[in-house]
Order: C-alpha cells, then sequence, then structure tokens
C-alpha cells in the first residue's frame, strides 16, 4: 500500500516510492529506494522536500498515514470545487480560426529562442527587440483564443524541448496574466521574461542538458547554474527590464526558502516570479524528455496543488487551475456516458463543460466516426453528458496529436 507521509516521519527500513516534488528540485538518482542510511533522511530535509509516499509492502509501515488513494481523492475535490469557481476568459475567435496563425507563431518563436541560445554561447548580447515582437504575436494570439497555441505548444520534439519549453512558458504565461487583469506593459514584460527565463541553459553542456539519466550531484550543480547565468547575459543587453531578469535569476526560487540561486525567503519573491515558477514547473513535467515520460496536464495541476503546500503560492496555483482550466486542451476525457474524447477549447460559462471532439465509446471498446461534443449544450442539443476523468491516450491507443492541430 502507498501511503503519504512527512518526511520528518521517515525511518530506517521505509521504502520511498516517490518523492512528493517535481523532479527539477532532487537531487536524488530515482525517486524510489529503500531508506538504509540516516544520511539518506538527512539529504530529503536538506533539499527541502516535505513530504514523501512510502511504500509498505516493500518497507516499514506507518500505520495512521492516508493512503495515496485517500490524498488523491481530497486534492481533486478540491479542485474541482475550484473549477466551479470561474469561467476562463471568454474568447474572441473560434480554435479552427486561430489555430494556422497560432502554428505560424510557434515557429517564429521557436527560431528566436533557438538564435538567443546560439547568440548566448557566442557571447552576443541578445537582441530584446526582436524578442518583443514575438511576445506581441504571442499574446495577440492568446487574447483571440488561448486554446489554439496553447495546445500546439504541448507538442515538444525531444531534441527542441529547451527551445520549445521557453516558448510555452511566454504563452503560458501571458495567459496567466491576462486571466489576473494585469495591465498590458506588465504581460509584455512578464512573458518576455518567460521567453528568456532559461538563456542560461545555452551554457550548460549539451550532454548534461540532454542526458538519458538522473544527474550526478556534479552535474545537477551546474544545472542550478543557469538562473544566475542567464541572468548575467540579459545584463548585456541594456534594454532589458527588471521583470524579465528578476523572472530569469529567481524563476526556481520556492517559498519555503529551498529554492536556487539565493534561496528567498517569501517576502523577496515577486508574483510575477511566483507565477513564472508555477508555469515552469506545469511545462516542464507535461513534457515527454529523454529521461522521463510527462503527466498528463490534468495530473500535473493536482501536483501544483499538492505542492502549494510549501513550494508556490497556493493563491496563484489555484488561479492557474481556473485559467487553464482543470482538463486543458489535448486532454483525453471520459464522459459518464462511456464515450472518450479530446478538448478543444474550453466553454465560456464554465471549465467543467469544455467542447469536445468524441473518437471512441469505452464500454463497447470501439471507435467511433469522430464527431464534436459542447458539454454546455442541455439535452436534446448534443449535451446531457459529464465528464468523469480524464484518460492516458497509449491505454486507448489513441493518437490525440491531429485533433491539436488541426
Amino acid at each position: 500500500m502507498i501511503k503519504k507521509i512527512p518526511s520528518t516521519e521517515l525511518r530506517l527500513g521505509m521504502f520511498v516510492h516517490e518523492l512528493d516534488c517535481d523532479w527539477l528540485t532532487h537531487p536524488f538518482f530515482t525517486n524510489r529506494f529503500l531508506i538504509s542510511k540516516e544520511a539518506q533522511i538527512e539529504k530529503i530535509l536538506e533539499t527541502g522536500i516535505h513530504d514523501v509516499y512510502i511504500d509498505t509492502e516493500r518497507g516499514v509501515d506507518a500505520p495512521n498515514a492516508p493512503t495515496e488513494e485517500e490524498v488523491r481523492a481530497t486534492l481533486e475535490q478540491e479542485i474541482m470545487t475550484l473549477a466551479a469557481q470561474a469561467p476562463p476568459a471568454p474568447l474572441q475567435v473560434h480554435r479552427e480560426e486561430e489555430i494556422q496563425r497560432a502554428s505560424a507563431i510557434r515557429g517564429r518563436a521557436q527560431a528566436l529562442v533557438r538564435n538567443v541560445m546560439a547568440d548566448a554561447r557566442l557571447g552576443r548580447a541578445v537582441e530584446v527587440e526582436q524578442a518583443e515582437q514575438v511576445v506581441l504575436h504571442i499574446t495577440e494570439s492568446i487574447l483571440r483564443n488561448s486554446g489554439a497555441l496553447l495546445g500546439l505548444l504541448t507538442i515538444k520534439n525531444k531534441d527542441d524541448y529547451t527551445f520549445l519549453h521557453c516558448v510555452s512558458v511566454c504563452a503560458l504565461l501571458v495567459a496567466f496574466c491576462r486571466s489576473l487583469g494585469l495591465d498590458t506593459e506588465t504581460i509584455r514584460q512578464a512573458g518576455l521574461g518567460g521567453l528568456l527565463h532559461d538563456t542560461g541553459k545555452a551554457l550548460v553542456p549539451d550532454a548534461v542538458l540532454n542526458k538519458p539519466g538522473k544527474l550526478t550531484d556534479e552535474e545537477f550543480e551546474l544545472i542550478k547554474r543557469h538562473p544566475r547565468d542567464g541572468y548575467e547575459i540579459l545584463l548585456r543587453s541594456p534594454e532589458i527590464g527588471p521583470i524579465p531578469l528578476d523572472i530569469t535569476l529567481h524563476h526556481h526560487e520556492r517559498l519555503d526558502g529551498a529554492g536556487y540561486p539565493d534561496r528567498l525567503p517569501p517576502a523577496q519573491i515577486q508574483q510575477l516570479v511566483r507565477m513564472a515558477s508555477i508555469v515552469d514547473v506545469y511545462d516542464a513535467i507535461t513534457a515527454d524528455r529523454c529521461y522521463h515520460r510527462g503527466m498528463p496536464a490534468t495530473d500535473a495541476l493536482r501536483k501544483l496543488h499538492e505542492w502549494s503546500a510549501n513550494h508556490f503560492d497556493p493563491q496563484l496555483v489555484q488561479a492557474f487551475i481556473r485559467c487553464v482550466g482543470i482538463y486543458p486542451v489535448g486532454t483525453l476525457v471520459r464522459l459518464e456516458s462511456g464515450r472518450l474524447g479530446v478538448v478543444l477549447e474550453q466553454n465560456e460559462a464554465s471549465l467543467l463543460t469544455p467542447r469536445l471532439k468524441i473518437l471512441f465509446n469505452a464500454k463497447s471498446g470501439n471507435r467511433v466516426q469522430p464527431y464534436e461534443l459542447d458539454l454546455s449544450r442541455g439535452m436534446g442539443a448534443g449535451g446531457a453528458d459529464r465528464i468523469v476523468g480524464h484518460e492516458d491516450p497509449a491505454k486507448w491507443q489513441i493518437d490525440t496529436l491531429p485533433f491539436i492541430t488541426s
């Protein structure tokens, strides 16, 4: 049985099933191991990991600890309550009208980040004006229909991950800022920070950046230099503003003081940096990498909500969940009727009733001729069903990508 306990309750003989933090944070070679030395417990505590999941069938039990199922059920109920509190931002155009423009913007933004990284390796200053133009195009696309671009950005080639991750963080941060009603100039500066936040990774050797396995302690320390390296690279461009600099330098800081590079206390971590750290982790843990498979977006949001007890600003995590929806564009969902569908677009009335493309009948085990279903419409109008959960497309051998990209 899998149970969750505070890290302070770890004892020799317990088997760690999962370190309850994102894998960007911890230096351990694996998430699963037997506690055989006190030094392992000390390292977990020093890293700032507040909770762990243990496997009681492979190690010592914690009799009064909640099970993984109990923790998950509580978190999912809290997220469902959040989703019902506020509708998503209104759409100016339907996704189908925006998808081609969004695809072109994705390509231009990726090329821009690639050039920024190349210039950084050569010691050149970042051309901020070009980056600002890309942020403008991303912002305009998000304003028209955020799901089009954000859906496309869930598709990442493993070789181009670093570049597309920067574009995704920019787009997600722009959408996040917009959902909070921030002013145009703040959104532009935050987007620029998102686009350039990983510039320092240009100085990390590719063998470390794309290593198909867990990093050694020395390699992890090398990776942890990228926020300060990026900050120093951006300082070569005199027109860069304080917001992009702050996001670049501090997007790995955490509210419990366990982040890097400066281990800032909460009072010194600005709101836009807090937002950027949420977006950065969300995009990272949902992406496939050479050393791990990305988790479904809905699971990632649940994890962010769980981690907000210590690492992230809880109110901002809740706002981010309302921003992207508990079933973001591209998610495969199961309906009460047994039908499976891909989320195409959020509904302006409720995050719980998106527009879907129905592909499969799970009860009969058969594919169906794809058709659209708007869950916001009433009985007799193609609706009258509800989402009961999300599904892994691989389990059903369903490729959702054509429905995101067309």
